[in-house]
């Protein structure tokens, strides 16, 4: 099934012109690298049971790492996308030494404070363009020919989009299987049980809060590519949360959970914004109604609806 979706998306962008439908290329595009940002806060929350209200803090972290390396003079889109996976890594890492140190609503205000001051960080740095953003006027560049350049923009970055969110579903999937993933919901269980096991629990959660943080940093760097341009709101609390209600409309911990709630939202919201001007009310409706109706997501019903259907066709 997966194989199949990669590569019907694949396809996409170069059937879209042939239907008319060139400006779905560039939402779906956008869809793909929020996917990417809410895999990675999915896996957080949804194994380690760290609920972080700053998420979006690193994401702007990887969009401001692609500024400085333009602003360095440099332009290799590869070399760019993993100092900004690095950046996200080494900055999450070390708030989650002081972040880390609390539980509960006591972690999600500390995140939630860490965000904002990246945030007025953001808005201080006035050689980045402070609180009017930043231009990224020439495309980043994936592969130097003798004939010509292959940028990273249009049909290509669509490409390069759809593998690194199949690469990383892969690798939390993965991640998630393994033993790493299995003492991290150990930890979410019972932490105390865990330590007197002799798990070096805070290790464990630094680990997975510095590579969820990485993985949202190179989502960053990947829609400043995309935009061409990177302002401070991309970091601002407000983003966080959506990505929040995107992973609890999904489903929390759910293998799909994170991408099914990216694309519900940005459908909708597409689709509300040109009905009417107060087309926040409808999404509200829709968060509310899943709380009630689906508590584990819409991802949790389509699994158990698939799962019913196929003990009645055994049956």
């Amino acid at each position: 099934m997966l194989a199949a979706l990669v590569l019907l998306l694949a396809v996409f962008p170069w059937l879209a012109p042939l239907w008319g439908l060139d400006y779905y290329v560039d939402l779906a595009r956008r869809m793909l690298i929020v996917s990417i940002a809410a895999l990675s806060l999915n896996f957080l929350i949804g194994r380690a049971g760290l609920v972080a209200l700053g998420h979006a803090g690193f994401v702007g972290v990887g969009a401001y790492a692609v500024v400085a390396m333009v602003e360095g003079g440099f332009a290799n889109a590869w070399l760019i996308w993993l100092v900004a996976a690095l950046a996200g890594t080494a900055v999450s890492g070390l708030i989650g030494l002081v972040a880390l140190r609390t539980r509960g609503v006591y972690f999600l205000m500390i995140t939630l404070a860490f965000a904002q001051m990246l945030y007025y960080l953001a808005v201080s740095l006035r050689a980045y363009g402070g609180d009017d953003g930043y231009t990224l006027y020439t495309p980043l560049v994936l592969l130097r020919q003798a004939d010509g350049d292959v940028l990273a923009q249009g049909n290509w970055l669509f490409v390069v989009v759809l593998l690194a969110l199949t690469a990383i579903f892969l690798w939390l999937s993965r991640m998630e299987r393994s033993y790493f993933g299995r003492a991290l919901e150990g930890i979410r269980d019972n932490e105390t049980r865990m330590q007197a096991l002799g798990y070096p629990t805070f290790r464990l959660k630094l680990l997975a809060f510095a590579l969820a943080g990485g993985v949202a940093s190179l989502a960053g760097a990947l829609l400043a590519t995309q935009n061409g341009f990177v302002s401070p709101s991309l970091m601002h609390w407000t983003q966080s949360a959506l990505l929040i209600v995107m992973v609890v409309v999904g489903g929390i911990g759910l293998r799909w959970g994170a991408p099914l709630g990216v694309v519900l939202w940005g459908v909708l919201e597409e689709v509300l914004k040109h009905s009417t001007d107060y087309w926040h009310a409808p999404m509200g409706v829709l968060l509310i109604a899943v709380v009630f109706l689906a508590p584990k997501g819409l991802a949790a019903c389509f699994a158990k609806k698939n799962s019913t259907q196929r003990k009645e066709g055994a049956a």
